[in-house]
């Protein structure tokens, strides 16, 4: 019979164990973050849907090389065949960075060497793979080449080279030379400008027709757009100048033609468009032929879209808008036309929210019966995937379960049958085999990475493709508090949504400091359903050192209508930061937040806002770090700003009284200052003049410049450099 003694001594011991066990819950280093990968979450590699809707291909990577492609099977989820590996090249290939197959998929487009330029441009040496013959062959031996991509026969290939148009007849492997105009910042030929590239996210500036006979393309004459010019150190005993066309704030930007090249008689000519305009943001072509092309005015408060008919050269408008504030494109240019040739479905703000349109292309717009709402009410669509018509389906994502959230719906074209596929709560990013037969989930909330799911086309779970398991393990293992989301009421009677990341063993009696990470640009969103990666890891180790993690999404921000998001138009920063200044007010009233320990931290445009906040804000704020932040709206480039501001001209008192460069005197708390001397985007020009600014009125700071690093400031050990200077500075100021 066992005592009592030596059963109380077990009982005893094994709470202390178990106690001990949840104690030594591992804790997170910021190099787990930054340098050995530990929390960093498994995708699947480039996943192309096949012709049959039945199949699809990823990417394999080896030893740090992508270098083949499997076939896999939708019904079944198993690798059915291997399609290519680079040992079938004979050693012409160690290993490919992306790939893009013709269109009956006899041939693959493989890249190699790519160099990235801005945000999404990038040049590479592409080869050419005959999947039936195993040749191989470069696409081109004059230089590397940019935007490569098959017509849609594939038997022909365009690309650009130096700001020239090229295509290569695959038949015959003859190369053409389109243009010989291109001239570093003077022309560039099919191929877009920085600011079309960085604020309309148009990269690739010419398309093939549906039966590959035609190109357009779009010509950019920056000649007379200003020159901006960034010094790169590189180890060089005498810095290099990088300099590249930048248009700022009321300055010239590139004039925009459009031209059609026809690939048979090789005759090119210029698109004559009759109405004086600015920008030409998209072009395309519909599945029976007809060129489609995108007007906007400087002011982005105009669109027009329309057809031309290559044959006669007629000319109609098929839709055209108008705003008080802007419009935008984004969104407003997911353009899908049906088999019918007269048939647009597209997404259209005119109600207030982003919704489905269908639009008559036979009609002119404005006529009667020419556009028809598909889906409404007050909440967004914020991505249409496309129609399949034979079921007479439109498939896209809403925010009509929460804002918060991104969930799978489906509709008839006619605007009946609404369904909600995606069940689980949180965020989901949908992929599509060719024909809708089956979806690829990309799904994840707040506390947990990526899960990958095949589904079929009515939302129903197949198996789980990759569930990040190792990962979630490591979480488990690991000292997290799970993110929570609320809601308060500001002042002006304002409804804003934040989530919060307490420390571990939070004691509500207790008062803690606050770390609010910040954004805040127009149709931006930080508060989401959504895992967030690195910075959420960052945030728990803030949260292990003491810290309540915040943020909140101000007026300006996205999923909540127009109204919400142009309150803050022509003054960019002023009620944005009202409402990060009333979030920390109403968080210093909370019984376990100790008001006066109260910090922020942003980059980009959420670094603009931290130095308003911490300057604005200065007797609320104790603390504030802005990376690569704009310091005044004039230095930064004319699409986005006048879209949101206008011009210096036209609203001085937007500009003046919201650039953080005009508030330095106010500064009292400790401020980081960060920026990267090679940003072709944020130029470190806004931190040189605040710091002027700063040093005028005698105000004490902390700046760090990352010589020849981006806007993303990154590469080899900088990520874990910049994040443990910052997590240093808080743990010493705040």
């Amino acid at each position: 019979m066992v005592s009592r003694l030596f059963l109380c001594l077990t009982i005893c011991f094994s709470i202390v164990f178990e106690n001990n066990i949840i104690a030594q819950k591992a804790k997170i280093t910021l190099e787990d973050i930054w340098s050995n990968g530990k929390f960093s979450a498994k995708g699947i590699d480039q996943i192309r849907s096949m012709n049959d809707g039945l199949h699809y291909t990823v990417a394999e990577r080896e030893k740090g090389r992508t270098v083949s492609i499997k076939k896999h099977s939708y019904e079944s989820g198993n690798p059915v065949a291997d399609i290519f590996n680079v040992s079938q090249t004979a050693g012409v290939l160690q290993g490919f960075d992306s790939y893009e197959f013709n269109d009956d998929e006899t041939a693959l487009l493989l890249s190699t060497n790519t160099e990235g330029i801005y945000r999404y441009s990038s040049k590479s040496n592409n080869y050419i793979f005959n999947l039936e013959t195993g040749r191989i062959f470069p696409l081109s031996e004059v230089d590397k080449q940019m935007y490569a991509h098959f017509s849609p026969k594939g038997n022909k290939i365009g690309y650009v080279i130096n700001n020239d148009l090229y295509f290569k007849d695959l038949n015959s492997n003859h190369e053409i030379r389109i243009t010989d105009t291109g001239k570093k910042n003077e022309i560039i030929n099919g191929g877009s400008d920085w600011v079309y590239e960085e604020e309309f996210v148009l990269v690739r500036a010419f398309e093939w027709s549906p039966d590959g006979n035609f190109i357009a393309f779009l010509e950019f004459d920056e000649s007379e757009v200003p020159q901006f010019s960034m010094p790169i150190y590189g180890g060089s005993l005498y810095p290099q100048n990088e300099e590249f066309k930048y248009p700022k704030v009321g300055e010239n930007n590139s004039q925009v033609k459009l031209f059609v090249y026809n690939t048979v008689t090789g005759a090119k000519s210029r698109v004559k468009i009759d109405r004086p305009y600015e920008y030409i943001p998209r072009i395309g072509w519909t599945p029976d032929g007809k060129l489609y092309y995108m007007l906007m005015n400087r002011s982005q408060n105009e669109l027009e879209v329309r057809l031309l008919d290559i044959e006669n050269q007629s000319t109609k408008t098929i839709l055209a808008e108008k705003s008080d504030t802007y419009i935008e494109i984004e969104k407003q240019s997911e353009f899908h036309f049906l088999k019918d040739g007269k048939t647009l479905i597209t997404i259209s703000e005119s109600d207030g929210y982003f919704h489905i349109v269908k639009i008559n292309t036979s009609l002119d717009a404005g006529t009667s019966g020419h556009k028809m709402q598909i889906t409404k009410g007050n909440w967004e669509v914020d991505e249409l995937y496309g129609v399949e018509e034979s079921s007479g389906y439109i498939y896209f994502s809403s925010t009509e379960a929460s804002p918060l959230e991104r969930h799978l719906y489906r509709i008839k074209t006619d605007g009946t049958n609404k369904q909600k596929l995606t069940k689980l709560s949180g965020t989901h990013r949908i992929t599509f085999s060719k024909g809708f037969k089956y979806f690829i989930d990309s799904y994840s909330d707040k506390n947990s990475p990526r899960k990958y799911m095949l589904c079929d086309a009515a939302g129903n779970e197949k198996r789980v493709l990759e569930n990040n398991e190792a990962l979630r393990k490591k979480l488990e293992e690991t000292e997290i508090s799970k993110a929570e989301f609320f809601s308060f009421k500001t002042s002006e009677n304002i409804d804003l949504n934040g989530y919060m990341i307490k420390p571990v063993n939070f004691d509500p009696t207790k008062k803690y400091p606050v770390f609010m990470h910040v954004y805040g640009g127009p149709g931006s969103q930080m508060v989401k359903n959504e895992w967030g990666g690195a910075d959420y890891i960052w945030f728990q180790h803030l949260a292990q050192n003491g810290y309540i993690v915040v943020s909140v999404d101000g007026r300006g921000t996205g999923a909540r209508g127009k109204k919400f998001r142009d309150c803050t138009y022509g003054q960019l920063g002023k009620l944005e930061t009202d409402d990060q200044i009333e979030a920390a007010k109403w968080l210093g009233k909370q019984p376990y937040v100790d008001k006066d320990r109260i910090g922020i931290f942003g980059w980009s445009y959420g670094g603009y806002m931290s130095s308003l906040c911490i300057t604005r804000g200065a007797d609320v704020f104790k603390a504030a770090i802005a990376v690569a932040p704009v310091t005044n709206w004039k230095f930064y480039d004319t699409i986005y700003t006048e879209r949101y501001m206008g011009t210096k001209e036209s609203n001085p008192t937007g500009y003046d009284g919201n650039a953080p460069i005009n508030f330095a005197d106010k500064l009292k708390g400790s401020y980081l200052l960060v920026h990267g001397t090679a940003d072709d985007n944020v130029h470190w020009q806004n931190t040189a003049e605040f710091v002027n600014a700063l040093v005028k009125n005698n105000k004490q700071f902390d700046l760090f410049l990352y010589p020849d690093r981006n806007h993303g400031i990154y590469g080899g050990n900088t990520r874990l450099h910049l994040y443990t200077m910052m997590t240093n500075f808080l743990l010493k100021n705040l």
